[in-house]
């Protein structure tokens, strides 16, 4: 025997058995007389003529890194079932009521913070009177002379002092994530 045998050549060349049989019925391997394989040539010869994609798929080789790598795929199947499990697990407490819809919740937030400002800005007029009754009767008690105070004047102090500290407030931010 001169060459090499299939079993010889497919362990040499790295290819199944099969492969080496369908490359010797297309003539891409050169054949010694007595039916072996002349391995040196039928490498340069099967080199020439076989589709480099072709020669990747019979020894397994898919030619892709990344994407279509196993790796990248099981990666990628764990990353989707993680997604599902978290998606089904927020489902779950929303309709428990444990997680509540971001955007509602800063509505609600503004909403209170509006009616909380709404209040402030109209205690002044509400209380102003009697707050200017209350003063001069202490200091009507004190000094025993009769003291008028202006509701107006009590008023718009009031207001110029609640405005302060609503502006002081304005600065407040609501952080929910």
């Amino acid at each position: 025997m001169e060459g090499m045998s299939e079993r010889e050549y497919s362990a040499h060349s790295g290819l199944s058995r099969g492969a080496i049989q369908k490359a010797r019925k297309a003539s891409r391997l050169v054949v010694y007389s007595d039916g072996s394989i002349n391995a040196a040539a039928s490498d340069v010869r099967r080199a020439d003529m076989t589709d480099p994609d072709q020669q990747r798929r019979s020894t397994g080789d898919s030619g892709f890194s990344g994407p279509a790598d196993s790796s990248s795929y099981l990666k990628a199947r764990t990353a989707l079932t993680v997604y599902q499990a978290q998606d089904k697990q927020l489902g779950i407490q929303k309709k428990k009521g444990t997680l509540v819809d971001r955007a509602r919740a800063e509505a609600l937030v503004f909403r209170l913070a509006r009616q909380e400002r709404d209040t402030w800005v109209t205690w002044p007029s509400r209380v102003a009177a009697l707050m200017a009754a209350e003063v001069a009767l202490g200091v009507e008690k004190q000094t025993g002379a009769p003291v008028m105070i202006e509701a107006a004047i009590l008023q718009r102090v009031l207001e110029a002092h609640v405005r302060q500290h609503l502006d002081a407030l304005a600065d407040l931010r609501v952080s929910l994530g």
